[in-house]
């Protein structure tokens, strides 16, 4: 978006009025690149910020768009526009609340904390002796807005507590810690009163027609993860589907109550697989009900479930699983894991292949896992945002992943924790290898499905499925007969099972009452 200057033939607004409220006269620190803009530069932004504080013209909505960029310009315009904020005296909640109620936080993920950057600057310069320095500012205020999310958002696991916030932030303050009196203070404000920006967001989608559906894989109103449009998508396969829920984020195992099984009609489009509850009775099975089949599912109508990212997600054919025919399991980016039944096993396979495909298609490299102050495993961060490279770099950027995975395996298998260690040790160990192991083969069935793929011509879904087959998973090893050294003996004829007889209770050995001979003086 271009920047836009004063109208022409428009009074140009007021000048930003002089500090008050504790906050030092001169307005926020100008850094050198700013200085060098002129004075021409200086004032076209002095107007623009004020345009933009009064809504002149513009609405909530577009303010972020003219703060958000990396140039100097945009840097003048947002430090003119924080001019107008006075922040002294005020708690850093109330800060950013006050600052939130004015714009939309929009834009992608450097370009929102390039705003909260801007912000802490600003609420530094009011409040010079509330923190050593912007920066120490600015890691507190990502982490109150992730703790928002946490605390407000749709909650599929346990909420953070207060002292998980503290630990989280220890020595994020210039390499020391935050006063505890004071995060524990930030942590009960957003507890028991959210940020009202992500409820506004969520309100004008609606007011649009559009269902607000949280990212897939995260908590709702998450500022730095976002769910991928739909518009515009191809749609990769519709159908009927049973769903079975197993497990909830992070691996957590659902309760009993949640377990049933559920008649969808499913359509993939995209990187996300949408739902459209059928009103069918829990436990019955993936059949067609009488309607019209060719009717999609609508996504953010009011029959619609919740939709399902299948970015970075593995889907495999559930052999272990045999109380129902034609199941597949599906494991999603953040460990969830599903269950679903198709009518007939070729629908099941072509699931499965396209599920895989268009995970492997548009599953963007992982960001570094997250750093903290305990030594603890932490899965890396496995972004939503689709991948837009060519199908052969993508083949090659699995390939180089798959690799990594098989050589950080081989190193971690090798560093073996000691067998009177800690409890704590084993259970980490466990659970690096069960994420690495399960991220070779993910990677594997990624490299193997775009060979496919690019040799068939990465356009036509029907003949590369035609020609790629059925996705098997890997058989369970069979089961060793009982061998002799000599070829010549015969083997053994198995033995006859065993018949267990449930004898009547007057058939049972009844039991005789011992009485300690110190006691018989009692009877």
């Amino acid at each position: 978006m271009e920047e836009l200057p004063p109208e022409t033939g428009e009074e140009p607004p007021p000048d930003p009025p002089a500090s008050t409220h504790g906050c030092p006269p001169g307005g926020s620190a100008v850094t050198p690149a700013l200085a060098n803009g002129g004075q021409g530069r200086r004032g076209e932004a002095q107007r623009l910020a004020a345009r933009l504080f009064h809504l002149d013209g513009f609405k909530k909505s577009q303010v972020a768009a003219f703060l958000r960029k990396n140039n100097d310009f945009s840097g003048m315009v947002a430090q003119e526009y924080l001019d107008f904020f006075q922040f002294g005296g005020q708690t850093l909640d109330q800060a950013l609340r006050s600052f939130l109620q004015a714009l939309v936080l929009t834009g992608e993920t450097q370009e929102r904390e390039r705003i909260l950057g801007h912000f802490s600057r600003r609420y530094h310069h009011c409040n010079p002796g509330a923190f050593p320095s912007p920066d120490a500012v600015h890691s507190l205020t990502c982490a109150v807005m992730l703790l928002n999310t946490d605390l407000h958002g749709q909650r599929l696991g346990r909420a953070m507590t207060s002292a998980e916030f503290v630990a989280n932030l220890s020595g994020m303050m210039d390499g020391q810690d935050f006063p505890r009196e004071q995060l524990k203070a930030l942590y009960g404000s957003i507890r028991s009163e959210k940020l009202a920006w992500a409820e506004r967001k969520r309100r004008r989608k609606r007011r649009r027609g559009g269902a607000a559906w949280p990212p897939p894989g995260c908590k709702k109103s998450n500022p730095f993860l976002d769910l991928p449009g739909g518009t515009g998508a191809v749609t990769y396969r519709r159908g009927w589907l049973a769903r079975k829920v197993l497990a909830e984020a992070d691996g957590k195992k659902t309760p009993w109550g949640r377990r049933g099984w559920k008649p969808f009609q499913a359509v993939l489009k995209g990187t996300v697989l949408y739902f459209s509850n059928l009103g069918g009775e829990r436990g019955s099975p993936a059949v067609p009900p009488s309607r019209d089949p060719s009717r999609p599912p609508r996504e953010g109508g009011p029959e619609a479930e919740e939709p399902l990212g299948v970015h970075h997600a593995l889907a495999e054919r559930a052999s272990k699983y045999t109380k129902r025919p034609n199941v597949f399991r599906l494991q999603t980016a953040d460990w969830r894991v599903f269950l679903f039944q198709a009518p007939t096993s070729e629908e099941m396979f072509s699931w499965i292949s396209r599920i895989n495909l268009v995970a492997a298609l548009f599953s963007s490299p992982p960001f570094p896992a997250a750093v903290g102050s305990q030594r603890r495993f932490v899965r890396p961060i496995l972004p939503a945002a689709p991948s837009r490279i060519p199908p052969e770099e993508q083949h090659r950027s699995h390939e180089a992943w798959m690799e990594r995975v098989a050589q950080e395996l081989f190193e971690h298998q090798r560093n073996l924790p000691e067998k009177r260690g800690r409890a704590r040790d084993l259970d980490e160990y466990r659970l690096k290898k069960e994420y690495l192991l399960y991220e070779r083969r993910r990677y594997e069935t990624y490299v193997q499905v775009l060979e496919t793929w690019i040799s068939a011509g990465a356009q036509d879904l029907e003949g590369w499925e035609a020609q790629a087959g059925p996705v098997v998973a890997p058989p369970d090893p069979p089961t060793l007969t009982k061998a002799h050294s000599s070829p010549s003996l015969s083997p053994s004829p198995p033995s006859p099972p065993t018949i267990r007889v449930k004898r009547n209770i007057s058939e049972r050995r009844t039991v005789r009452k011992i009485v300690p001979k110190r006691n018989k003086n009692l009877l």
